[in-house]
Parts: structure tokens; C-alpha cells; sequence
């Protein structure tokens, strides 16, 4: 992975977990997530009326990660009602990069599109894996709600899974915007859903949710589309393994603006975490 590949991939990390902190800070998560969602098919469709079709061979890999992603808002909303966000995220989005690399979905890639990871490559990949459990474990996961740790587990299988058909169809589309798109703009269901049940229950959405959650959705947007153009210039595995790097900008949100502690564990994890995108980055 480049220098420029890897600093790009480190900015998207910030911003996503940064729109998580977000998420945590708001009593209304739904409210947050129906904005968020909004503000990617805004983008979406602003992007598929600049650029031209993304090529055919592209289009399956958009309706399997259409698909996937309106499981994830699902299975986001249900892990964050039941289980603290210090925990569901650094579980979720720690198991992603050892499955992307590790499991046959990421065999299946290398088939596809004939990448593979170095040996130092794969080190890395394990460092950050092993970083950021140390990060999940000492928050407590292990007495957390089995419930919320199952649909913690289930939304890092989700986020392997679009993150390869993603890193498969952004290659496949001939342009990157233009695929970038038309999966924005395909998330349109998930706000007039959330509407529309809020309508039907007699509820609304505050101006402050609606404004916060609209900086979420461009930082979301902004993280999500510059992974998916790292993805046309770098391995599938070192890009969603340096991504997970947001679990250690998490962290240190959690420990400066929320107090969480211990801090010596977090410290520990994103050392390890460090250890592991250097060395993925010299791979």
C-alpha cells in the first residue's frame, strides 16, 4: 500500500469514527441513522446525474451491497439499542478486516480480481485484529448482552461482505463515482422508512438531529467513498484492515470527550493496532 493510499484510508478512519461518536452522543440514533442515510442518497443522486452509468458488470455487485447495507442499518440500530456503542463497534468492525483477509469470501476475491497479500501483509492484518479484540475484550464484551454482542458479530460479517463486493464492483464499474452513485443513492428506502414509521406513530425529527445527523451523513459519505476508490489502487485485505484503524480514533474520541476509561488497555490496542498499519503499509 502507498503512502498516499494509506493516508487516505487513515482519513476515512477518522471521519468514521467520528459520525459514530456522533451516533453515541444523540439519544435519537434512529433519527440520526433516517439523516445520515438521507444524505447519502442526496450525494448519491447528485453523482449519478454528473456521471455516466457504471458498466454492467458492476451492477451485481451494487445490489448485493444495497442489499447488505440496509441489513447493516438494521442490525446497527438493534446492536446500539442494546449494547454500548464502546463495544459494538470495536467487536464490529474489528472482525471485518480478519474475515475480508482470512475467509473464503476474501478467496473468492482473489479468484475474481488475482490480488494477494504479502507475508508481511498478512502480519499486518493480524496485528490489527489482535489490537482491536484487545480493544473489544477489556470494554467487558465478554459480560455485555449475548444479544448485542451476536448482532455485533453479525454487522462485522455484513461489513466484510459489502467491503468486498464493494472493492469487486468499484473495479468492475469503469468509474468510481458512478458507482459510488448509484449505491448512495439506492440507500433512499432506509429515511423514508424510518419516516414513515415516525409519521405513523405521531413522532417527528428534532432540527438538532436532523442537523447533526446531516454532518454525519457527509462525513460518512466522504469515509465511505474515499475507501472506495483506495480500493481500485490497493489490496482488498490492507485496505479493510488499515480501515479499522477507526476503532483506535474511537477509542481516543471515547477517552477525551466521553471519559471512558481504562485507558491503559486502549493504549495497548492502538499500539498494536499502529504496529500492524506500519507494517501493512510496507508490505
Amino acid at each position: 500500500m502507498t503512502p498516499t493510499a494509506l493516508a487516505l484510508v487513515l482519513f476515512a478512519a477518522l471521519l468514521h469514527a467520528g459520525w459514530n461518536a456522533m451516533v453515541k452522543a444523540m439519544d435519537d440514533r434512529a433519527g440520526v441513522l433516517a439523516a445520515v442515510s438521507a444524505a447519502h442518497a442526496v450525494l448519491g443522486l447528485i453523482l449519478v446525474l454528473s456521471f455516466p452509468l457504471p458498466a454492467i458488470a458492476s451492477w451485481p455487485s451494487i445490489a448485493a451491497s444495497t442489499l447488505l447495507h440496509y441489513g447493516y442499518y438494521i442490525l446497527l440500530f438493534c446492536a446500539y439499542r442494546l449494547g454500548d456503542l464502546s463495544q459494538v463497534y470495536p467487536i464490529s468492525r474489528g472482525l471485518a478486516p480478519a474475515v475480508v483477509a482470512l475467509s473464503a469470501v476474501a478467496l473468492s476475491a482473489v479468484a475474481l480480481i488475482g490480488e494477494s497479500l504479502a507475508p508481511l501483509g498478512w502480519i499486518g492484518v493480524a496485528c490489527v485484529s489482535v489490537g482491536v479484540t484487545i480493544l473489544a475484550l477489556q470494554k467487558g464484551a465478554v459480560q455485555a448482552s449475548r444479544a448485542a454482542v451476536l448482532f455485533a458479530i453479525c454487522l462485522g460479517m455484513l461489513i466484510a461482505a459489502y467491503s468486498v463486493a464493494d472493492g469487486i464492483g468499484v473495479r468492475r464499474s469503469g468509474n468510481a463515482f458512478s458507482y459510488m452513485g448509484w449505491l448512495f443513492l439506492l440507500e433512499f428506502p432506509v429515511p423514508l422508512t424510518i419516516a414513515l414509521i415516525r409519521r405513523q406513530t405521531g413522532g417527528g425529527f428534532s432540527p438538532r438531529v436532523l442537523g447533526i445527523g446531516t454532518i454525519g451523513g457527509i462525513a460518512a459519505v466522504s469515509a465511505y467513498g474515499i475507501v472506495l476508490y483506495v480500493k481500485t489502487i490497493a489490496p482488498l485485505g490492507a485496505v479493510s484492515a488499515v480501515r479499522e484503524s477507526s476503532v483506535i480514533f474511537a477509542a481516543l474520541i471515547g477517552i477525551l470527550w466521553f471519559g471512558e476509561r481504562p485507558i491503559a488497555a486502549r493504549l495497548l490496542a492502538a499500539a498494536v493496532v499502529s504496529v500492524g498499519v506500519m507494517t501493512i503499509a510496507s508490505s
